[in-house]
């Protein structure tokens, strides 16, 4: 079936480096907001477990992993909203804007609302625009690619260079915000950033053209009434479950992965039963399974970045360059650094070998492959106390981090736009999200089981278990591409 983008009228295509001239200002948009999300989520673990004498909020330091986790799990799970907005109401484009504003005034409420009042409110807000901004602004990449456009896969591997850019300077800056000034000055420089991102956007937005401007699956007039009044019981339900206690900071990170991953399920379920899906589509859909699997399992081990990583990197890695001691939150600015110095030699790559690449099953077992070999990386420096692990080090093992994360991460979202059925296109892509979401939600959980004192264990087991996965991934290779019916 031809891709919905077909059937857009495209006026007469202005480039930039070979690619669609849209894709510049989505490179730009993705590069502020994650120049935001990257520098807030670089400090918050700290905010959380630090004292109140060095400006924290004291929590134990396994809450503070488990919020932390649940929270990266909640801006994946919004997505799914975020997707539908676009879907029935709006169309993607306006529903990236609409997200940027909530995510600036998530940070906002960071920066001058104090204590775990200002905690809860920003990150609510931070989530929900997020969700809402990260699906559809990948979804409208997506849109700047006819079907078959060989460009696509190396368009997202340059999207994707924007991501890191972002996620490189964000934690640099905020982490020497919040030494100099304090937590909230780095909380407030994070919204800053998101108001450049949207000010380019909005200032840029033509060169979108007409794809994504239209919602794809309208929602009729008659069942907007109904749908507000779900929309309203499922917001006291969850306000319901806090104030209980049936739901606590210490137990949040399990039932976010257990929301994500039952309403994944069910998603797979509404999705495969759709009228409105072809036997084709429906094919491509199973396709995406174990590759979503996969994906959930990648990210369960990449975002500890920020909860397992960020406890090591405040008390086991030295920071100590030529007598100034750096902030830990340095360490979330090292991996990209080396996305952005092998995004454009990934993106030749592709490029050049075109059709003749590895299939999209086999980008996906090497990525994990790769991401379970990098923990294993970590075991020489086990057994030592205090900060014993050298910084250079793990900038080291962090370049197998981004090698794994670009065979994966670019593919992935490229792959998902190419396998996402029409009448989906938005909420597949939510989809894809959702894996990334049981996956930091997961960061969380397992942070409760990191110990300074037990790393060999924990690095290890992590390692095998990522690895034996990416195995299984390669030994699926033939049924996953005989279902994806021609998609690379």
């Amino acid at each position: 079936m031809p891709d919905v983008t077909d059937a857009v009228e495209r006026p007469p295509e202005r480039t930039i480096f070979g690619h669609p001239i849209g894709l510049a200002n989505l490179f730009g948009v993705e590069l502020w907001e994650r120049f935001s999300f990257y520098g807030m989520q670089g400090i918050l673990t700290y905010y959380l477990y630090y004292t109140v004498t060095d400006g924290g909020l004291a929590l134990p330091q396994s809450t503070a992993t488990s919020i932390v986790g649940a929270y990266g799990g909640a801006v994946y799970l919004s997505t799914v909203f975020g997707a539908w907005i676009a879907d029935r109401l709006v169309g993607m484009e306006r529903t990236v804007l609409y997200g940027g504003v909530v995510v600036m005034l998530g940070h906002i409420s960071l920066a001058v609302v104090p204590g775990l009042a200002g905690v809860g409110l920003g990150l609510v807000l931070v989530a929900l625009g997020s969700g809402a901004l990260t699906a559809n602004i990948t979804s409208l990449v997506g849109t700047l690619y006819a079907e078959g456009d060989t460009r696509r896969d190396a368009g997202f591997t340059l999207y994707y260079l924007g991501i890191n850019v972002g996620a490189f300077v964000g934690p640099l800056l905020t982490g020497l915000a919040q030494v100099q000034l304090g937590f909230h000055y780095g909380f407030g420089l994070a919204a800053i950033g998101m108001a450049v991102g949207l000010a380019q956007y909005v200032v840029y937005r033509r060169n979108l053209g007409a794809a994504g401007r239209a919602p794809t699956n309208p929602l009729p007039e008659s069942a907007r009434v109904a749908t507000a009044a779900i929309v309203l019981v499922v917001a006291a339900a969850v306000v319901a479950t806090l104030f209980t206690g049936v739901v606590t900071l210490a137990n949040l990170a399990w039932v976010i992965t257990g929301v994500i991953a039952a309403a994944s399920v069910v998603y797979f379920a509404v999705i495969l039963a759709s009228k409105k899906v072809t036997g084709v589509e429906r094919g491509r859909v199973w396709a995406f399974v174990p590759l979503f699997i996969a994906n959930a399992v990648f990210w369960t081990m990449f975002q500890q970045m920020f909860t397992v990583l960020a406890v090591y990197s405040d008390e086991r890695m030295d920071w100590n360059i030529l007598g100034w001691t750096a902030p830990p939150t340095w360490l979330q600015s090292e991996e990209p650094i080396w996305i952005i110095l092998l995004s454009p030699v990934f993106a030749l790559i592709w490029t050049k070998l075109g059709t003749r690449a590895p299939t999209t099953p086999v980008k996906f077992a090497l990525g994990v492959i790769g991401m379970g070999a990098a923990f294993l990386l970590f075991l020489p420096f086990t057994g030592g106390t205090g900060k014993s692990t050298p910084a250079l080090a793990v900038h080291g093992i962090l370049a197998v981090f981004a090698i794994s994360e670009l065979m994966l991460s670019p593919i992935g979202l490229s792959a998902t736009s190419k396998l996402a059925p029409d009448a989906f296109r938005a909420q597949m892509m939510a989809l894809y999200f959702f894996s990334i979401g049981v996956g930091s939600s997961m960061a969380g959980v397992l942070a409760r089981f990191y110990s300074p004192t037990d790393e060999l264990a924990y690095f290890g087991t992590c390692g095998v278990a990522t690895i034996v996965v990416g195995l299984a991934v390669y030994a699926l290779k033939p049924w996953i591409s005989h279902r994806m019916q021609g998609v690379h």
